[in-house]
């Protein structure tokens, strides 16, 4: 399936609206606007929570904990690494990794091996904008969850 998850512009906090390829709203991403460290909640259309995500303050390199129902399900680290970004997730659900290109504008998504979606940066948006296609039988909700991490890392300002 494909999504579109677009960074608001005019917001306190750091939200992100996620449509499908119909232009149809599917989830909203909501951060906390006074808090040590990222804190987001992805919610469905219904304001039911999808995952909410917290950075790990106090690491050497970036790190990003992702849960669901209130359980952990994902830890998210940036792995040192000097012209192409890498991340390393721990998760309860498959073995995962992500590889960008030098600029950080383009990532695949991998589980165990093999690439579950696809993601890219817009070049000339006003605001962070990227395209997502990820294969059907994987939930939809945790990928999108994994991408905001990444835009968590490497293009949001405040949070670094």
């Amino acid at each position: 399936m494909r999504y579109e998850v677009r960074q608001k512009v005019f917001s306190f906090g750091d939200d992100f609206t996620i449509k499908d390829s119909n232009e149809y709203d599917q989830f909203i991403v909501k951060g906390k606007v006074f808090s040590l460290g990222d804190k987001l909640k992805v919610t469905d259309m219904e304001g039911n929570e999808v995952t909410s995500i917290e950075q790990q303050l106090m690491s050497f390199l970036p790190k990003y904990h992702i849960y669901t129902n209130g359980q952990l399900r994902a830890t998210v680290k940036k792995e040192l690494s000097f012209f192409k970004p890498k991340f390393y997730i721990e998760s309860s659900t498959g073995n995962y990794s992500m590889e960008g290109n030098i600029l950080a504008y383009d990532f695949n998504i991998l589980k165990n091996g093999e690439i579950i979606a696809i993601v890219n940066k817009g070049w000339f948006t006003f605001s962070d904008t990227y395209g997502v296609d990820i294969v059907d039988n994987e939930d939809q909700g945790f990928i999108l969850s994994l991408v905001i991490v990444i835009d968590q890392v490497l293009h949001d300002k405040k949070s670094n």
